[in-house]
């Protein structure tokens, strides 16, 4: 028998007398955020990704998270499946964790989740109390240690963009067309808002992360209509909204919106990323990381309501990238993230950063390299690298010689002022929209099976050890990353 778990998945929500530090609930008065004394609270934080909505360059796997699961259930079978991933889910955030996040100065976290863990696509509407059971778990954590928590639908029904991390195994965004998914969304809110209603460690509700609405008023409406319901059964907690178009665009939105809610822009640098340009800290590129901040917060500023990040980060490198060390491509890096956390400082902007664990892109704690976990998906890793799998991570030089043709016949086809007219873009070229369906979608999906196959025979103990390689204690901590957060945290307390 495998050793049992470090607490139970089924663990009871800790009551609000039981908290530390939160005695109550946050709301919006303004610009800023306050506590039920009036004290204004700046929120810094970080995404909890990949563990209640499972991505693929956070654990590893390529494609979407039900394809991955649904790999493992085939090569595994559902019993021991669903044994690895409750492992998996269990480590992956823990009260060492939590307790390591506190000790930075941070104070929130940003709990993505599936809505796959709440309801079945063939019983919709029918709300799982296991959903509960994993979030409780994690708000118990954050709860000991005195952090707020953000809910945060990262994945709706029939997806709300047209990326791989909404879960939607699509390349549209189906919520925007179909009533019915929308209506399970309004549903799944509304029991989780009776469930943490006068809850002072839940900061707010996030109902969609990232949406993509082709036409701009779908997302108004739906906006419109989610206040109300969620409103209905607890008018307390704040509302976090996501611009459209990945958090980006608030260019439709109307000039007074909704009361007590917090506006959400994702603010990340194409300088952090393997495809982007070198970033050497230059006054130019400053001003440019500036303009593209302003931009996305026009709306807040115009309204006077509160900014937040609610995604933002580079990167790191693990070895050589595009002829350079490892150390030089991170010491530049850090340094855009200074930059940018000295702009979000000028004016108290909340933010949350992504993400806290994975397997060394951008964790604040990451899997160790020798550990059984990374060992054992090492092959597999350097496969869906080489072939650029992996948009987070990879510069796809490797690849272009296969895709460059291909590519060239298909634009040859596609009347040039054609070519920008898919949503969203011009966000998106047409490159981009290609390698989404090709590389990140079709083959994707057939190399997962590969990842799978890397588990066949392993006993439930094999398994465990697999999974407890996520475990704190057996991962490594980011120390420069952490230190920048750690400093603007402190810095905030201090300065009170």
């Amino acid at each position: 028998m495998a050793p049992s778990l470090e607490e139970p998945l089924d663990s009871q929500f800790v009551a609000p007398s039981k908290q530390r530090n939160i005695n109550s609930i946050l709301h919006v008065s303004g610009s800023d955020v306050l506590d039920g004394d009036g004290k204004k609270v700046v929120l810094k934080g970080v995404g909890l990704g990949g563990v209640l909505n499972q991505e693929n360059f956070i654990t590893g796997f390529s494609g979407q998270e039900h394809e991955h699961r649904e790999s493992f259930e085939k090569v595994l079978g559902k019993e021991k499946a669903d044994f690895y991933f409750d492992r998996l889910l269990n480590y992956l955030f823990s009260d060492k964790d939590a307790a390591f996040f506190a000790s930075l100065g941070l104070n929130c976290v940003r709990l993505p989740f599936n809505y796959r863990h709440f309801e079945d696509d063939l019983n919709p509407g029918v709300i799982k109390e296991e959903g509960f059971r994993l979030l409780d778990r994690i708000i118990n954590h954050c709860t000991k240690h005195g952090l707020y928590v953000i809910l945060d639908l990262h994945t709706a029904p029939g997806g709300q963009n047209q990326d791989w991390h909404c879960d939607s195994g699509l390349t549209r965004a189906l919520f925007w067309k179909f009533k019915d998914f929308q209506d399970r969304v309004v549903n799944l809110w509304v029991k989780i808002a009776e469930r943490y209603r006068g809850n002072p460690v839940i900061a707010g509700y996030n109902p969609l992360n990232e949406p993509a609405d082709p036409d701009h008023v779908n997302l108004i409406a739906f906006y419109d209509r989610i206040e109300k319901a969620i409103r209905a059964v607890d008018p307390e907690h704040i509302l976090f909204i996501d611009g459209n178009t990945y958090s980006m665009d608030f260019t439709h939105f109307p000039t007074k919106f909704l009361p007590n809610a917090v506006y959400a822009c994702h603010d990340y640098s194409t300088f952090g990323f393997p495809r982007g340009h070198i970033y050497d800290g230059t006054e130019e590129q400053k001003a440019k990381l500036r303009r593209s901040f302003e931009r996305k917060v026009q709306y807040m500023r115009e309204t006077g309501t509160p900014i937040w990040n609610g995604e933002f980060g580079p990167v790191y490198a693990s070895s050589e990238e595009n002829g350079e060390t490892a150390e030089v491509v991170n010491a530049r890096r850090f340094s855009l993230l200074r930059e940018q956390i000295a702009i979000y400082r000028e004016s108290d902007i909340h933010w949350n950063i992504w993400l806290y664990k994975d397997i060394g892109y951008q964790g604040m704690v990451y899997v160790d390299p020798k550990s059984p976990y990374m060992q054992l998906i090492a092959p597999f890793l350097a496969k869906k690298q080489k072939l650029c799998l992996d948009f987070w991570g990879c510069n796809d030089d490797q690849v272009k010689h296969i895709y460059d043709p291909f590519l060239k016949a298909l634009k040859e086809m596609v009347p040039e002022h054609l070519q920008k007219s898919k949503y969203p873009s011009p966000l998106w070229s047409f490159e981009r929209h290609f390698e989404r369906v090709v590389r990140e979608g079709l083959l994707s999906e057939y190399i997962t099976w590969e990842m799978a196959e890397l588990f066949v025979g392993k006993t439930d103990e094999e398994l465990d050890i697999l999974a407890g390689s996520f475990k704190f204690e057996n991962c490594l901590v980011r120390e420069e990353l952490n230190k920048i957060l750690s400093e603007d945290a402190l810095r905030g307390i201090n300065s009170k």
